[in-house]
Parts: C-alpha cells; sequence; structure tokens
C-alpha cells in the first residue's frame, strides 16, 4: 500500500516511514526537502498519485501566532483538496492531547483550528492525539529557563517516547479510519516539575527545577489536567527511565 507521510524527514515522519517500509508498505516522504510544500502545494499533487493513506506529521516553521495558524490551516486545506483530487481514502494527522484545553497557546488554537478542517472536510480521516514527546525535555527546560532555575507547573504530564508515536500512527494509518481521535500517553505519570528534574539530573545538568504554580508552559497558563489524556487513551511501552538510559548525553551548561 502506498503511504504519504507529510513531514516525513522530521522526527515522526522518519520513524513512521522506517516501520511502514518494514511492513512492507510503499512509503513516500514528503516535504519542502522532497520537493513537496503543503504551503504552497508545490508537487503535492504528483506526490499523491496512487496513494491510498495520507499521514500528516509536518510541524510550522513558525510558532508565531498568526504563522502557526495560517500554516496549519492553509497547508492542511491543501492537502485535503489534493486528497480528494487522488481518491485518497483514509487521512491521519497527528495532533496534541489538550489542544482544546489550553487557549492561551497559539500554537495549540492552531492545532484545534487544523483538527476542524479535518472533521469538517468529508474525507474519511483518524486524528491522533499525542502528549508530549520525551524528546522534546531539553527544550521544555530551555524555554522555562531563568538564570540557573527552571520553573515548572507541578500539573500532571505524560510523555511518550518518539518511537510509540511514530508506532501508534502506524497503526492507525495501517487500519480503517475513526471518522474520530485516539489518544496516545506514556506508560507512566509524572508531575511536570518531576519529570524535567530527572531528566537534567540524567544529563548531570546542575540547573534547579522549582515547581511554580504560576509558571507558564510556552507562554499559557496550566490547569492540572491540561496536558493529560483521557483514561481511554492507548499508552505506549516505552518508559521514561529506559528512555533516559539510551539517549542521556552530557549536559551543555546552562
Amino acid at each position: 500500500m502506498k503511504i504519504v507521510i507529510i513531514g516525513g524527514t522530521g522526527l515522526i515522519g522518519s520513524k513512521v516511514a522506517a516501520r511502514l517500509r518494514e511492513q512492507g508498505h510503499q512509503a513516500v516522504p514528503a516535504s519542502p526537502d522532497t520537493g513537496v510544500n503543503t504551503l504552497t502545494g508545490e508537487g503535492l499533487s504528483q506526490a499523491l498519485v496512487g496513494a491510498a493513506v495520507v499521514i500528516d506529521v509536518s510541524n510550522s516553521p513558525s510558532f508565531e501566532d498568526a504563522a502557526v495558524l495560517n500554516f496549519f490551516e492553509t497547508s492542511t486545506a491543501n492537502l485535503l483538496a489534493a486528497e480528494a483530487a487522488a481518491g485518497v481514502g483514509h487521512h491521519v494527522a497527528l495532533s496534541i492531547v489538550g489542544c482544546d484545553r489550553v487557549p492561551e497557546s497559539g500554537y495549540l488554537r492552531a492545532k484545534v483550528a487544523q483538527e476542524k478542517l479535518i472533521r469538517n472536510s468529508g474525507r474519511p480521516y483518524s486524528i491522533v492525539r499525542s502528549t508530549q514527546f520525551f524528546e522534546f525535555l531539553e527544550r521544555i527546560a530551555n524555554e522555562a529557563t531563568d538564570g540557573n532555575t527552571v520553573r515548572i507547573p507541578p500539573v500532571l504530564f505524560q510523555p511518550i517516547a518518539a518511537t510509540d508515536v511514530a508506532d501508534a500512527v502506524c497503526r492507525t494509518a495501517t487500519g480503517a479510519p475513526l471518522n474520530g481521535i485516539v489518544e496516545i500517553a506514556g506508560p507512566h505519570q509524572f508531575r511536570f516539575d518531576e519529570f524535567i528534574r530527572l531528566g537534567l539530573a540524567a544529563r548531570h545538568d546542575a540547573r534547579e527545577v522549582v515547581a511554580d504554580p504560576h509558571a507558564r508552559y510556552f507562554g499559557a497558563s496550566l490547569r492540572e489536567d491540561s496536558l493529560v489524556p483521557g483514561a481511554d487513551a492507548k499508552l505506549g511501552k516505552i518508559r521514561f527511565e529506559e528512555w533516559l538510559a539510551q539517549s542521556a548525553a552530557p549536559a551543555v551548561p546552562a
């Protein structure tokens, strides 16, 4: 089966492509690097010829509020139109757990807009909402750093390994369209500050992690349950401590 992966050269997309090939599918990564640009439409119709499924794991090159909204609305509209023209039978999109619960975040508002376009398109679809990836630990910490202090809201947090995300996306893409949403998360729940503290300690990073109820997450305030999935979430297999043992690297001084 031909499956086109929009954003197929990135963190999740490259793992999805590799796993689909292992399963015997024709996995076709599509991104600006391969001559396919969903924002402009360049190369899109050619890439979708003969495709049974399209997986969208693409991301905006800019996280500024207006730019990220424009990216997800424009690229998703272009992609859905091209899929209709090509007769693609299943649209799979990777989204974010809690995106509809954090309205202060311009990025998450853009993901909500993307989901709405997909639901209203009339195309067979599946939306995979994932919690945050283990791999973004240091980026989160760096964003929350002031001097030598990392201020993190002590809310619930249930992150997941990128490999488990890719596996879930592949399972969804090779199944029947859900015409709905599935949530995925890691196997263990943390306090957000605890997760960051453990991750930085494993990297021998000397920054002090402080639980601050008023700290913001990329500019947004969080409630206790803003970032965790519901009871029916599908859980990944890779535990955080296993991932840390495999990925720990020397820290860069803060």
